[in-house]
């Protein structure tokens, strides 16, 4: 059987180098400077992000969240999976979510992804915050009841050099900083990974766990999520 034919939707060079839209077939798919990084053929991982951090929530919180609903900021738009599914559940309040190329945002407001986002970028719940997510961290005073970071292809394999530093001691600590007591971090990888659920436990998170995302091929997605003390 013949691939079906690959059209490049747009291309752009920013700070962080170039990202490209494609379609392939009926899905799109997003290229980081000539990496695969995610497509619009699944999205289960994407909405587990989501849904794991509100139930490990509820949990932690010993019961259903309070009055007004949880608040959670999203790391990463991408395809606009977590973002759609987020609005989606009448259970969160605030969603904020983290993205900082430009292009991807058009690719949603205005773009072939619109069909994913409108919505959920309609709902008076959501708003986009366009920085890079390290930069949010650090000088925000926001704190939120989650963090669901879906940045680059996770902790043990990067794209763009600088986001490694999200996945470190350093980078957590920040992380842990915007969470409120009992608030949790969920993080979205390409496949599990054992001394990153260690590097969560030293950087003072408890109830470290991981749920993996069986794939047609390889190694499974996973959700690694953690808990901030109250």
């Amino acid at each position: 059987m013949r691939d079906r034919a690959t059209v490049t939707l747009d291309r752009r060079e920013g700070p962080y180098g170039e990202v490209v839209l494609r379609r392939r077939g009926e899905h799109h798919e997003i290229i980081a400077n000539g990496c695969f990084l995610m497509d619009t053929s699944d999205g289960r991982s994407e909405r587990l992000l989501i849904d794991a951090a509100r139930d490990a929530l509820t949990t932690a919180a010993g019961g259903a969240p309070g009055a007004g609903g949880p608040s959670v900021l999203i790391g990463g738009l991408g395809v606009g999976f977590s973002l759609a599914h987020a609005a989606a559940d009448p259970r969160w309040g605030r969603i904020a979510i983290v993205e900082r190329e430009q292009a991807i945002i058009d690719w949603h407001f205005s773009g072939p992804l619109s069909h994913i986002s409108a919505a959920a970028l309609a709902d008076p719940r959501s708003v986009i915050l366009r920085t890079d997510l390290l930069t949010h961290l650090r000088e925000t005073e926001d704190r939120y009841d989650a963090l669901c970071l879906d940045i680059d292809n996770g902790p043990d394999w990067t794209v763009t050099d600088d986001n490694e530093n999200l996945y470190s001691p350093a980078g957590l600590a920040l992380c842990k900083r915007r969470l409120l007591p009992g608030g949790v971090l969920a993080v979205w990888s390409a496949r599990p990974s054992r001394s990153f659920e260690e590097t969560l436990r030293n950087a003072g998170f408890t109830g470290v766990r991981t749920e993996e995302i069986r794939v047609a091929r390889g190694v499974p997605d996973a959700v690694h999520l953690a808990v901030r003390p109250a």
